[in-house]
């Protein structure tokens, strides 16, 4: 037997794939497949007509039969039973007959001659909702504490009820781990409370197939608390005992449930003794007293407990399930056998239960083994084997399995045909999928034998059966990543003994559709406009469909809502705006979606109901409700308050409180009528003000205290002004306020002098003392008493002018610009007042040179505190200088020491005045010169600097020479002609060389044609030209007698620059903010200084000054905001217009260019000389008159192709166009401006342009005197060429 067993499943491995169902065609003939039925328990509805189902298919198609209770339900003779058209379902009229009439069990037959098909059995039973029985129910009384049970019991129905609890108004009763319901209804108090009493506990059942609902009666419950319960620990109510079984089904729920009573009310726990618990499939309801398990399986089986817990003790239940299982198919339901004569197959029907079921075959209704007998059919079991089977054995099989919990049937036929190919899929269907997405092409195809499927692409090169193809046994090829080169025409070849089907399909890879820009989280203000943006990329062949969605619904029906291709406006927006909007891009093939979601902000709405609690004497207790914060949440609360007593209608901010907080304790002021408003703040802003709360009136008091800023001081020598700094209408907590003025002298015993005074905040002594000390108090005082004891305050009475001056006064002059002046501090009781400072005035008598002009001018040198000494800057050197010093107070200046004077030292000479070029020649150049302005001692002599410049503006070597000091002019013999050079020239003193003056010049011999450069005043540096540089000159002219603060800057002057001018200074005072001002001079309007910084330098270069204007420079330094600004002597700055550099032509592109032109035409006219020459052409005078009758003409020479001059026989002056006379010299009252023959030992000369062309003249000495001649009728072209080199 076990070998038989082992050959059979040999058999069914071999043709396992054999079993696969074919869909047959149905115009090839087959035998009947069931194709609809109702189900097995099929509960009717007694007020609707009975349909119950029977379809099937088949070639030729089905008739059809019943039987009723397993006997045959003739249909003919029931005229309320019809049976529809072409279908086996029948339809029971019940408006003649009651529908239980129709109850019974009830199985479809569905034949042709191909073998029969039935159904399973349909159990009929009508659907039954009872009423309540009649009861009448007495009322419940129980104490305060016990556990009840309220029974349901409702009637049985078809199917069960639900069942709930409800009260007279049809709400649920509220349930709680005290108070829960069991699944049988009943309604379970662990304990009962007082507020459990009610007459209206009232048990409802709803029958959801009739949907009608019945009630009972009422039950009423008084609960009493006469004798107080004790507390116990918990008992179980349901299940009794302490185990219980409990049997399931497999795929069903699991319900177990344990409620328990107890005081305190126990809490219920769960655990699975044989294992865990199934946390993916299980619940728990009614606060864990029932334990639900769903799709329960064989693993569930078990030991389940539950335990009940309380502060006084726990107790436990075990509960064992046991899960059953009825009849269930492993891999499926028998299918379709199609067979081609001789050909083996293998219906199987493999199922499984518990306890194991049961397994019977039948053959077109008939048990098999009542069946014809067919030698090619073995039945194994669950297995029938067909071996060779034959035309003629096509039939219908029924499995049935059964055991005790219930059974399965299915029918299965086996075809047996003789078919060629044939695919079932519509040729050409095109296929398209999204790139990267998985491409499945169907080739559904028929024919028995089972045909082979073979997949061919577009050249049918090879078959598809590789990567990344797939091909699936019903003919599908699946793709799992389909990419572009996937797409194109597809062959499906279906193949068999009996022929072949070729069928054609095509595949189209689309690009995906994504959302390349999503909408964004908005945040937007009521009534304001949003955007949400959707730019979306998608395969162009497709039809793209844009959708918006809000909160996953549909959009609002707004014109305030605006959706365009790309994009989503809403306008206004409102709160009701608010929520998450979803772009969609949908295609045929693919759809992509992104979310954002919209916050519709705004201020917050005010606070309400304010109200004032907890009053007391100086405060108050605020409390209020917050208005909505519009999605933005409050960040604080501002409470003000209005004070109607003093200052109505004004609010002032009181305090802050954070926006989480609703209350506000206020501390208050005495005598104030309060009025309180509150505002909330949100990102947004301040919300309108609430309503103001009632008025709160606090009681007068005596100040709390006094004024502040108390000061003293005099505005007379002989008075002493009090002031001070009143209290606010808050501040004086109570009517009457008025101030009580105490003062004394500091230094002597004296009483304190005391006055009150109202509505003023000074008082004024008179009488004083001149600048004494005075002890100062100002206390607050009104109708309901003084203030605080005030804090004393100093001041001093009226000052009056210092009476001393300073004395022992010295001076050291420490060089040719400074000097340090000393003196003894003045007494403080000579001072008579706040010690300010001293103050040195000095002035320049005179110069210690005769040429230097004459000055007057005071200046002001101040040294604020106690000091003893200072330093005078800015000094002229070779000067005679007077000073004095005073000490002054806040009064003003005291008198004056004797006057003393001071000689300064000889110092650096300034620049030279001028420097000017004069008698310029050809290698000599005369230099003439004035003495400096400044001349700051006795002139010892000159120094002179020259140097060559090249063209490139290259130096060349400096050349030094010394000159006296009664010099102003100065010959410089054997330069080089046609030379540019550099000058420098500076001025001495014992105490050195100052500043030089620059000059630039060229050796040349006309006057006329030099380049003359502006003088340029200050150092010199190399390289730089006059006609950048400014002209410096001295400050515009002070009224001698004008007294003015001396200035700590000394030296200021210019000097040369490229970029512009450079200021150069001394600075020796204290302030570290220093920076040079400058302005246009004479500008129009109110122009202001323009500054330039100089961190910590002292020199500075101007840039961007416009040329040709003239501007006023002066250095400033700056101290604290409460010292004046010191300023230099301005400077006075000329900025000439930038003159053309000198250029040298030869090395310019378009002089290059013309030469070539020139020389380039007269080679052609060279060559045509040449030309005509050879040729022996001769052409007379007479003929060349005749030819050429203009008297400026100049002939052309037969024997050298020279231009010669046409003269007359008479008198041999030149003519007009001709180049030079015939003797070779130019007479200088001719033309000033014409070339000098080129002969040796010509002079040369400047051209226009300044350049010397005397250089470039060529040698005549080597021709001879008729070719001299010649030449000087005409130039050639080598004179030519050396002519028109001599511009270069």
């Amino acid at each position: 037997m076990m070998e038989r067993r082992m050959d059979t499943a040999l058999l069914v491995l071999l043709m396992g794939h054999l079993a696969a169902a074919l869909e047959v065609p149905l115009d090839l003939p087959q035998p009947p497949t069931i194709t609809q039925q109702s189900p097995k328990d099929y509960i009717i509805d007694p007020r609707e007509n009975i349909v119950i189902h029977c379809d099937a298919k088949g070639k030729p198609h089905p008739s059809f039969s019943w039987t009723r209770n397993g006997t045959h339900f003739d249909i003919d003779e029931d005229v309320n039973v019809v049976m529809r058209p072409h279908s086996g379902t029948l339809v029971v009229d019940i408006s003649r007959e009651k529908a239980d009439h129709y109850e019974g069990v009830y199985q479809c037959t569905a034949r042709n001659k191909h073998g029969t098909a039935v159904s399973h059995n349909i159990v009929i039973r009508q659907s039954r909702s009872p009423l309540w029985s009649k009861e009448r129910i007495k009322q419940i009384v129980v104490q305060e504490g016990v556990s009840l049970v309220l029974p349901c019991r409702p009637p049985a129905g078809l199917p069960p009820p639900i069942i709930f609890w409800m009260d007279n108004n049809f709400q649920r009763l509220p349930q709680s781990s005290r108070v829960s319901q069991s699944l049988n209804g009943d309604l379970y108090f662990s304990n009962v409370l007082r507020e459990d009493s009610r007459n209206d506990y009232i048990c409802y059942a709803r029958f959801p197939h009739t949907q009608t609902i019945q009630q009972k009666q009422p039950i009423t419950v008084k609960v009493l608390n006469q004798d107080p319960v004790d507390e116990r620990k918990p008992t179980f109510l349901i299940p009794s005992g302490s185990s219980s079984s409990h049997t399931v089904l497999r795929g069903q729920v699991l319900e177990m449930e344990c409620i328990a009573e107890g005081l305190p009310t126990p809490e219920i726990s769960w655990i699975k003794l044989s294992g865990d618990l199934p946390t993916q499939r299980m619940s728990y309801l009614y606060y864990q007293k029932n334990l639900r398990i769903v799709n329960v399986s064989a693993s569930d089986a078990g030991d389940y407990r539950c335990s009940a817990k309380n502060m006084l003790g726990s107790v436990h239940h075990t509960i064992h399930v046991s899960v059953k299982a009825s009849p269930y198919w492993i891999g499926g339901a028998p299918r379709n056998l199609v067979l081609a004569p001789g050909e083996n197959g293998v219906l199987t029907c493999r199922a499984s239960g518990t306890p194991k079921p049961s397994i019977t075959w039948a053959m077109n209704g008939i048990p098999i083994a009542n069946s014809p007998k067919d030698l090619s059919r073995k039945v194994e079991e669950d297995t029938i084997i067909f071996t060779d089977i034959q035309m003629g054995s096509s039939a219908v099989y029924q499995c049935n399995v059964s055991n005790d919990h219930g059974y399965l049937m299915a029918n299965a036929f086996v075809n047996v045909l003789s078919e060629p190919p044939r695919v079932l899929t519509p040729a050409n269907k095109v296929y398209q999928v999204i790139k990267n997405h998985r491409a499945r092409i169907d080739c559904a195809f028929f024919g028995s034998p089972i045909p082979k499927i073979t997949w061919f692409k577009d050249s049918r090169s090879s078959t598809l059966d590789g990567d990344p193809y797939i091909q699936h046994d019903n003919g599908t090829l699946e793709i799992h990543t389909a990419q572009a080169r996937n797409s194109g025409k597809y062959t499906c070849a279906a193949r068999n003994m009996l022929g072949i089907y070729e069928n054609h399909v095509y595949l189209e890879v689309k690009e995906p559709t994504r959302i390349l820009k999503q909408p964004e989280y908005k945040v937007v203000q009521r009534g304001r406009s949003v955007v949400f943006e959707c730019k979306v990329k998608h395969d162009p062949t497709l039809v793209p469909t844009m959708t918006w969605l809000k909160d996953d619904g549909e959009l609002p029906d707004d014109e305030r809502l605006i959706v365009d291709s790309d994009s989503l406006t809403i306008t206004d927006v409102t709160e009701s705006d608010g929520g998450v909007y979803t772009c969609i891009m949908n295609t045929t093939l693919d759809h992509d979606s992104a979310s954002a979601e919209l916050t519709v902000v705004e201020r917050p709405d005010p606070p309400t109901d304010l109200e004032l609690t907890d009053q007391k004497k100086r405060s108050v207790q605020l409390t209020w409700t917050p208005g909505d914060e519009h999605n933005s949440p409050i960040q604080k609360f501002l409470i003000q308050y209005d004070d109607s007593l003093h200052h109505r209608g004004h609010w002032h901010n009181l305090t802050e409180v954070p926006g989480t907080r609703t209350t506000a304790h206020l501390k208050l002021s005495p005598y104030v009528h309060y009025t309180f408003r509150v505002l909330a703040l949100n990102a947004m802003g301040f919300s309108r003000p609430s309503f103001p709360s009632r008025m709160f009136k606090t009681e007068a008091a005596a100040p709390d205290e006094n004024p502040k800023d108390v000061e003293g001081f005099g505005t007379e020598h002989d008075n002493l002004v009090i002031s001070w700094k009143p209290l606010t209408g808050l501040q004086s907590n109570g009517p009457g306020l008025r101030y009580r003025v105490m003062w004394r002298q500091k230094a002597v015993e004296s009483d304190w002098t005391t006055v009150t005074v109202s509505n003023n905040s000074r008082f004024v002594v008179s009488g004083t003392p001149t600048f004494v000390p005075y002890e100062l108090k100002v206390q607050a005082v009104n109708d309901h008493g003084v203030g605080p004891e005030p804090a004393i305050a100093r001041g001093y009475s009226g000052e009056d002018l210092p009476v001393a001056a300073p004395e022992n006064v010295q001076v050291v002059v420490l060089n040719s610009t400074l000097a340090e002046v000393h003196w003894d501090p003045v007494p403080h009781k000579l001072i008579r007042g706040h010690l300010k400072g001293y103050k040195v005035y000095y002035w320049k008598e005179r110069s210690l040179h005769k040429h230097n002009p004459y000055h007057m001018e005071k200046l002001i040198l101040m040294f604020s505190g106690n000091h003893s000494h200072g330093m005078v800057p800015g000094l002229h050197p070779f000067s005679v200088y007077s000073f004095n010093v005073r000490v002054y107070n806040g009064k003003g200046e005291g008198p004056v020491s004797p006057t003393q004077q001071f000689d300064t030292p000889e110092g650096v000479p300034g620049a030279p005045t001028s420097l000017i070029v004069t008698n310029s020649n050809l290698d000599t150049l005369t230099l003439e010169w004035s003495p400096p302005h400044d001349r700051k001692g006795r002139i010892t002599g000159y120094t002179l600097k020259y140097q060559p410049v090249n063209n490139s503006n290259e130096l060349g070597p400096v050349e030094e020479l010394a000159l006296l000091a009664n010099e102003t002019s100065v010959t410089l013999p054997n330069l080089k002609y046609s030379t540019r050079y550099k000058f420098y020239l500076n001025a001495k003193t014992v105490r050195g060389a100052g500043p030089a003056i620059s000059q630039e010049a060229v050796t040349i011999v006309d006057e006329a044609l030099m380049s003359l450069l502006d003088v340029d005043v200050g150092e010199g540096t190399a390289g730089s030209t006059q006609s950048s540089h400014p002209l410096a000159q001295p400050p515009p002219h002070r009224l001698p007698d004008e007294a003015l603060p001396v200035s700590p800057f000394g030296n200021v002057s210019s000097s040369v620059g490229e970029d512009g001018p450079l200021i150069s200074w001394e600075y020796w005072g204290p302030e570290k903010n220093v920076y040079v001002e400058y302005m246009v001079e004479n500008s129009e309007g109110e122009q202001e200084w323009q500054k330039e910084p100089v961190n910590g330098s002292q020199n500075v270069v101007l840039k961007g000054l416009k040329g040709g204007l003239s501007y006023r420079v002066r250095l400033v330094a700056k101290g604290h905001h409460d010292q004046p600004l010191h300023h230099s002597e301005e400077l006075l700055v000329t900025v000439p217009a930038v003159a053309s550099r000198q250029v040298d032509i030869a090395t310019q592109g378009w002089f290059i260019g013309l030469m070539c032109a020139i020389a380039l035409l007269i080679l052609i006219l060279l060559i045509i000389c040449f030309i005509q020459r050879n040729k022996g052409g001769k052409y007379p005078v007479k003929e060349k008159e005749d030819a050429h009758t203009d008297p400026e003409f100049q002939p052309m020479k037969e024997d050298d192709c020279t231009f010669g001059e046409y003269s007359d026989n008479e008198d041999h002056k030149p003519l007009k166009g001709s180049r030079t006379p015939s003797n070779g010299t130019v007479k200088r009252d001719d033309s000033d401006d014409s070339l000098v023959d080129y002969g040796e030992g010509g002079d040369g000369q400047f051209n226009e342009d300044g350049s010397f062309i005397g250089q470039y003249s060529g040698k005549s000495g080597s021709r001879d005197t008729a070719e001299g001649h010649e030449s000087s009728e005409a130039p050639s072209p080598i004179n030519t060429m050396n002519s028109l080199n001599s511009f270069v």
